[in-house]
């Protein structure tokens, strides 16, 4: 209705009880709450991405480092536990194991790191991550 028309009884439409008094609050509450949901997912997505990217790049420059001709498989693990240290915290690097394969009749150095899940409240993974990276030994 425009305004000044008559309503239903022939009032005026200003005359009448306004029934949607208040609304624009609530409604403003709960989009607050949906997009501070939305907000807190995407947070939690890219903690989870950021560290699990980061033991992916340690692990391999773990494996890298285990794998030259002029250090030991023991050096790559003390390297990949070095940068999760420096990048994330010490607690990521509690599990890094480290050992030798042979693919296709090369030797290969694993690193395998197991690490918590970072969780932003109760939503997340309800494990842990768990990376592996490879290189090819060098001395054969």
């Amino acid at each position: 209705m425009a305004p000044g028309d008559k309503g239903p009884q022939g009032g005026s439409r200003a005359a009448q009880p306004d029934h949607e008094s208040g609304a624009a609050v609530a409604d403003f509450v709960m989009v607050t709450m949906l997009v501070s949901f939305i907000f807190v997912g995407l947070m939690q997505l890219g903690l989870f991405l950021h560290t699990r990217n980061t033991l992916i790049a340690s692990a391999a420059e773990g494996a890298r480092m285990g794998a030259r001709a002029d250090a030991s498989p023991a050096d790559g693990q003390a390297r990949a536990r070095e940068l999760i240290s420096e990048q994330l915290s010490s607690r990521y690097a509690e599990s890094v194991d480290v050992g030798s394969e042979i693919q296709g009749g090369v030797r290969v150095i694993v690193v395998r790191v197991s690490a918590p899940a970072p969780i932003i409240g109760p939503f997340g993974p309800s494990r842990g991550l768990s990376v592996t990276a490879r290189a090819f030994a060098e001395a054969q």
